[in-house]
């Protein structure tokens, strides 16, 4: 596939980066006067539907297909705010997450602009680089092809793994006869982080739709990788697994639950 503009696109990536920091500082605004900021982890996913909201405004009438422009912006946006709710429930109530608190304390000066460097601004420019195929797409002409409709396959096996895993285990929490007990039920006894591997499937998803242009591909699958290595060996899966090492029973939940993708777990 050829005529891809390339010139409008790098000038939406302008427009999408200014969308992502606008979220970022409005949120650190917040978060410095709640003095709390564990705010910053529910704008994530409003920080990608309003780079994706922004990059199909800028991108109209530059000759991206209708079609692909609309699904794609519309699976971001319902992937972010199902995700912003959801981490907005949990907190309720809820004061400085651990990790902020740790991290804060190491401030070597003020620890709002702390913040700001490593958290703020970091989430930011991530949003920006994962969100590529997201702003790539609004500009891919030809109509929708194989490889995007098997995008919105992925993305949907994503999007339920993530609901159906969190509401799981929001239930599982809510009933006292749990405390202090492993979720080792549902989905969480098929893989032990189905809501981070919903979201490598959403991601991964979305980078399809820019599939049928590989050159367009190659220039973005840098995107998912990213997102990828953030589950796995990032702040995701590793981070979570380390906190939870010491945990009564988590060393024999480990030995039969798969670590990332989904496979029925062992006997014995």
């Amino acid at each position: 596939m050829s005529g891809y503009p390339w010139g409008a696109f790098g000038q939406g990536v302008g427009a999408a980066a200014a969308a992502a920091l606008a979220v970022m500082l409005l949120t650190f605004a917040v978060a410095v006067a709640r003095g709390l900021h564990r705010i910053v982890d529910i704008a994530w996913g409003p920080a990608f539907a309003a780079v994706a909201l922004v990059s199909y405004a800028v991108s109209a009438g530059e000759g991206g297909d209708g079609v692909r422009r609309l699904v794609v912006t519309a699976l971001t946006v319902v992937w972010g705010l199902r995700l912003a709710v959801h981490i907005a429930l949990r907190g309720r109530g809820h004061g400085e997450d651990a990790r902020y608190e740790a991290m804060l304390a190491r401030a070597p000066g003020s620890r709002n602009l702390y913040a700001l460097r490593k958290v703020y601004l970091l989430q930011g420019v991530l949003v920006l680089l994962v969100s590529l195929p997201v702003q790539a797409a609004q500009y891919l002409p030809g109509t929708v092809g194989p490889a995007g409709y098997a995008g919105c396959a992925v993305w949907l096996v994503g999007l339920v793994f993530e609901g159906v895993g969190d509401r799981q285990l929001a239930r599982f929490k809510a009933d006292p006869a749990h405390r202090g007990q492993l979720m080792d039920r549902g989905l969480w006894s098929w893989t032990r982080h189905p809501n981070y591997f919903g979201d490598f499937c959403v991601w991964w998803g979305l980078f399809l739709f820019v599939c049928d242009d590989p050159v367009v591909a190659a220039a973005t699958v840098v995107s998912p990788l990213v997102m990828s290595f953030l589950l796995i060996g990032g702040s995701g899966k590793r981070l979570l697994e380390r906190h939870m090492a010491d945990r009564p029973g988590f060393a024999a939940y480990a030995a039969r639950t798969s670590g990332f993708f989904p496979w029925p777990p062992k006997r014995g």
